[in-house]
C-alpha cells in the first residue's frame, strides 16, 4: 500500500538510471560539440568545409552555420546545437562563444558530481550568474548611437573575426548601419523596434565585384513587366497594391453549368470578360502608374493595363508586398470596390526594370521616409556571396543590439578575465576554491585561452600573465591576430553588452538543465536487443512480429 512509485513502460523502453553515469555521458556529449567549434573563435579562426547530402559545399567559421549542418544522435548534443540557434535568433552573435563556454562549465562541474548533490551545484551556478549580471554594468561603457563614426568602429570591431574583417569591412559596416537606420522605428518609451528579418531583405546577385553591392532605399524583386508595351522606367510612380486576383473567379470544386440555348456558352464568356473589364476600369479610373498583385492576372487585364499605359507585376510574394507597402506608403487592398486615392503609394521616386545577368529585376527605390530596404550583394561566386551575407547579417545584428541597449564591454577576452577577477576578489578563496561556485570563474578563462590557442601564442605563459594583471586591476585583452596581450582601450575591440549578457545567461542556464537530467528513457531498442527478443520468443514458441508490423503500437 505504501510502496514506491510504479513505472509502466512498453517492452521496447530502455532506461539508463544510474544518474552519475548519465551525467558523465551528457557532459562528454556537450564537450564534444564544444570541441567542434573551438577553432572557429576569434580573428585567427579556422574555416570548416561543410558538405550537404546534395553535394553542396559551404566554407564558414560561423558557429551557428556549422552546427546547423551537423547530424548528431545524442539528445544533449542536440540541445547544445539548439542553444546556438537560440543565441543567433535572440541577438544574432556569440553562437561560437556560448557553445564553448557551456561545454567548459560542464567540464569544470564534472569533478564535483560525486561529491555534491546536483541541486547544490545548480544553486551555486545560478548564484554565479546573478553575480556576473551584477558586475556587468560596472565593466560596460555607454555608447552614443547618434555618433556615426563611433557606431561604424564598433560594428567593424565585431566583424574582425569574420570573412569581411579582412577585406571590404568598412563598406559592409556602412551598409549594415544604413539598413538598420532605415528599418528602425520607435515603439514608445524610448524603445526601438528593429525588425531586420522582415524589412531588410538581402538579395544575392552573382556576378560583378563586391564593391558593386549597395543598399536600396526601397525594394528590389525578381520580376519583369507583363507586356512589352508597358513602361520599364517610371519617375514618381503612383503604386497600387492588390491582394486579390485580376482574373475570373473559378469554382472551389466541381462546378456545373447547364446551357440550353445556342448562345449560352458565348454569353458565359462575355460575362467573364465583362467582370474583368469592369475591375480594370475601376483601377484605371484611379490613374495608377504601377499595379502589383500577389495573385494572378489574366491576359485580358494585362491587355487593358497596357492600353492605359499602366505597368503591372503579378504573383509577388506576400513579404515583398508588405515591404513595398512600408517603402511607398501604399495600402495592401483585398477588394477593388473599396480602393480610393488615399490607398495609392506615392513615396517612391523611381520604378525601373533592369536586366542583371540573364534575369530581370524590378527596382522601386528613392523612397521618401521609407521603413524597408533591400541590400543588393554582388560577388564572383555564390559561395562568397553566401558567406558575405552571413557576415552582413551579423553586422546588422550588432547595430540593432547597440540601438536596443547602447552599451559595450571590452572584447578580446578582457570582460571574461575582469569578471573572473571580480568574482574571485568578492568571495574568499576558501569559499570559491572547493565549491561548485568556482566552476563559473574557471570556465570564463576558456574564451581568452581559446583566442590565444587559435592565434598560435604561448597559452600557459600568456594566461598566467593575463590572470595576474586582472587581479591587480589592469584591463588587458588578447590580440586575436598576433596573440599579444595589450590594453583593452588600445586594442579597440568592443562587444555589445546585450550579446555578452545573453551568452552568460544561455550558457549557464543550459548547463543547469543538462545537470538536472538524471535518467534517459528511450522508446526504442537497439537492433541487437531486438534480435535477442526474437530468439527468446522462438524458443518459447511465441509468434514473432515481422519487421514493420506492430512496431508502432508500443511506447
Amino acid at each position: 500500500m505504501f510502496g514506491g512509485q510504479i513505472l509502466v513502460f512498453g517492452r521496447k523502453t530502455r532506461r539508463e538510471d544510474e544518474s552519475g553515469i548519465v551525467r558523465t555521458q551528457n557532459i562528454n556529449a556537450a564537450r564534444m560539440i564544444a570541441e567542434v567549434v573551438r577553432t572557429n573563435l576569434g580573428p585567427s579562426a579556422m574555416l570548416k568545409m561543410l558538405m550537404d547530402p546534395m553535394g553542396g559545399v559551404v566554407m564558414t567559421n560561423d558557429g551557428n552555420a556549422i552546427l546547423r549542418e551537423i547530424i548528431v544522435q545524442h539528445p544533449v548534443a542536440k540541445m547544445m546545437i539548439e542553444i546556438a540557434r537560440t543565441q543567433d535568433e535572440e541577438v544574432g552573435d556569440g553562437t561560437t562563444s556560448v557553445i564553448i563556454l557551456c561545454g567548459q562549465i560542464l567540464s569544470e562541474v564534472e569533478r564535483f558530481i560525486g561529491s555534491y548533490h546536483p541541486s547544490i551545484i545548480i544553486r551555486e551556478l545560478r548564484q554565479a550568474l546573478d553575480d556576473i549580471l551584477t558586475f556587468m554594468p560596472e565593466i560596460s561603457k555607454s555608447v552614443d548611437t547618434k555618433n556615426h563614426e563611433e557606431m561604424l568602429n564598433l560594428i567593424k570591431a565585431s566583424l574582425g573575426t569574420k570573412f569581411l574583417g579582412t577585406s571590404w569591412s568598412r563598406m559592409a559596416c556602412e551598409m549594415a548601419l544604413k539598413a538598420v537606420n532605415i528599418v528602425k522605428e520607435s515603439s514608445g518609451k524610448d524603445r526601438e523596434r528593429i525588425d531586420i528579418k522582415s524589412f531588410a531583405r538581402v538579395e544575392k546577385v552573382p556576378g560583378g565585384s563586391m564593391e558593386e553591392s549597395h543598399v536600396l532605399e526601397g525594394v528590389m524583386i525578381n520580376k519583369d513587366i507583363l507586356h512589352p508595351e508597358m513602361k520599364r522606367l517610371i519617375l514618381n510612380p503612383r503604386i497600387l497594391l492588390l491582394n486579390s486576383a485580376l482574373e475570373y473567379k473559378k469554382g472551389e470544386s466541381m462546378t456545373n453549368a447547364e446551357m440550353v440555348k445556342e448562345g449560352d456558352f458565348t454569353r458565359l464568356l462575355q460575362i467573364e470578360e465583362e467582370f474583368i473589364v469592369n475591375q480594370c476600369n475601376k483601377i484605371i479610373a484611379l490613374k495608377p502608374d504601377l499595379v502589383i498583385t500577389e495573385k494572378g492576372m489574366s491576359d485580358l487585364a494585362i491587355h487593358h493595363f497596357a492600353k492605359a499605359k499602366i505597368s503591372a507585376l503579378r504573383r509577388v510574394k506576400k513579404m515583398d508586398m508588405v515591404r513595398i507597402s512600408r517603402a511607398t506608403g501604399a495600402t495592401l487592398m483585398s477588394r477593388i470596390e473599396e480602393i480610393s486615392e488615399q490607398h495609392l503609394g506615392t513615396r517612391a521616386g523611381r520604378f525601373e526594370v533592369i536586366l542583371i545577368g540573364d534575369e530581370y529585376f524590378s527596382f522601386i527605390n528613392d523612397c521618401k521616409d521609407t521603413k524597408a530596404c533591400t541590400i543588393v550583394l554582388r560577388g564572383p561566386s555564390k559561395d562568397i556571396i553566401h558567406e558575405v551575407e552571413r557576415n552582413l547579417q551579423d553586422a546588422m545584428n550588432v547595430a540593432r543590439n547597440l540601438y536596443m541597449e547602447p552599451s559595450v564591454v571590452p572584447g578580446g577576452g578582457a570582460v571574461e578575465m575582469k569578471l573572473f577577477a571580480k568574482i574571485i576578489s568578492s568571495k574568499s578563496g576558501l569559499e570559491t576554491e572547493g565549491s561548485p561556485y568556482s566552476t563559473v570563474p574557471a570556465a570564463l578563462k576558456i574564451i581568452p585561452q581559446t583566442l590565444l590557442e587559435n592565434s598560435g601564442a604561448s597559452v600557459m605563459h600568456s594566461m598566467s600573465k593575463l590572470e595576474s594583471a586582472h587581479l591587480k586591476g589592469e584591463m588587458l585583452a588578447v590580440d586575436g591576430v598576433t596573440g599579444d596581450l595589450v590594453a583593452a582601450e588600445e586594442l579597440g575591440i568592443w562587444e555589445p553588452t546585450r550579446v555578452k549578457t545573453q551568452i552568460y545567461k544561455t550558457a549557464i542556464e543550459t548547463a543547469v538543465h543538462i545537470l538536472k537530467i538524471d535518467e534517459i528513457v528511450s522508446g526504442s531498442k537497439s537492433k541487437s536487443a531486438q534480435s535477442l527478443d526474437k530468439v527468446e520468443k522462438k524458443q518459447k514458441g511465441e509468434p514473432v512480429n515481422m519487421a514493420g508490423q506492430g512496431d508502432q503500437k508500443e511506447f
